[in-house]
């Protein structure tokens, strides 16, 4: 039964990026760089991690390397939250298929983690203008192609195919301008999937950092929590000037934003959600900030369940 205490509430390893300081991948730096960050998350009070691919993505380890990470991670007393791919669109014009591949890698070694959902999603890599900018939402981004809506429907059913064996749910992450752009998007987009193995991320920290109108998140959250199985959550702090047009926003603690996250989680938890949490920030100091999230959502989950 899940209580407070036991919820799986992760840390988001992209705080530490994909390389070391000296340049290499994470995917290729021993494995004592691995148990260097691990440790810090530890020290913070978190148990547990979604190592998502934009820190070291699992599928490309081989088994060797693989065994490796299991020790490093056993050795700090941590575990698996869940699995994220991020920037790793299953029909990105030149990689889905590499993607894919490692989509189908990441469900099927997730179990053996203890993971029960793995998270996808359609957005791309940033642009030249996106990497420049102070926060990449300010510039925009990749949009999906309607063209290819129907292979992307076709391949996340054929990964809720592969999950559904083996009990691993997938997840589709919310984000601007894909095929799971709004909330009534990924609703209808869900809707054409059709199948029980497959739910949404309620990311709509995406959402509601952009410098555009946007949909009140009291009512993108009622119409996406009922679909939910899993929830990379963050938030932001979002202010709207009628007489220049001008908007302002910027990273906070789930606490402090715009979002007000008691009142969300404690309606999941009322509409039956189960999944897990992952906790993100961007900029300062990011995994400070997101082991006090870990806390803050235990603390709220206490209460909604009380």
């Amino acid at each position: 039964m899940l209580t407070a205490e036991n919820w799986p509430i992760g840390a988001n390893m992209l705080s530490f990026g994909s390389t070391t300081p000296d340049g290499t991948p994470t995917l290729e730096a021993s494995s004592s760089v691995w148990a260097s960050q691990l440790r810090q998350v530890k020290e913070l009070g978190v148990d547990q991690i979604d190592p998502t691919d934009a820190w070291l993505p699992l599928a490309k380890l081989s088994d060797e390397r693989l065994e490796e990470f299991r020790r490093v991670l056993d050795g700090e007393g941590l575990s698996l939250s869940s699995i994220s791919m991020t920037r790793s669109s299953v029909v990105d014009v030149e990689n889905g298929e590499q993607n894919l591949a490692d989509a189908r890698r990441f469900v099927e070694l997730a179990p053996s983690f203890g993971v029960t959902v793995v998270n996808t999603g359609f957005m791309q890599a940033t642009t030249p203008a996106q990497n420049d900018s102070v926060w990449f939402w300010l510039e925009d981004g990749h949009h999906d192609d309607p063209a290819l809506r129907d292979l992307a429907i076709e391949r996340i059913r054929e990964l809720g195919d592969l999950g559904q064996a083996s009990g691993v749910q997938i997840s589709l992450e919310m984000y601007e301008d894909t095929y799971v752009g709004t909330a009534d998007d990924a609703v209808s987009f869900l809707g054409d999937v059709d199948h029980a193995n497959v739910g949404l991320n309620p990311d709509i920290g995406n959402i509601v950092r952009l410098h555009r109108e946007v949909e009140p998140w009291q009512d993108m959250f009622e119409k996406v929590l009922p679909h939910a199985n899993f929830w990379h959550i963050k938030n932001y702090s979002r202010d709207f000037d009628p007489a220049t047009g001008a908007y302002a926003t910027a990273p906070t603690p789930l606490k402090y934003g715009y979002i007000n996250y008691r009142q969300v989680i404690r309606r999941a938890v009322e509409l039956g959600y189960t999944g897990p949490f992952c906790c993100e920030h961007y900029g300062s100091d990011s995994l400070g900030v997101i082991a006090e999230n870990v806390q803050y959502v235990r603390q709220v989950l206490t209460s909604a369940l009380a």
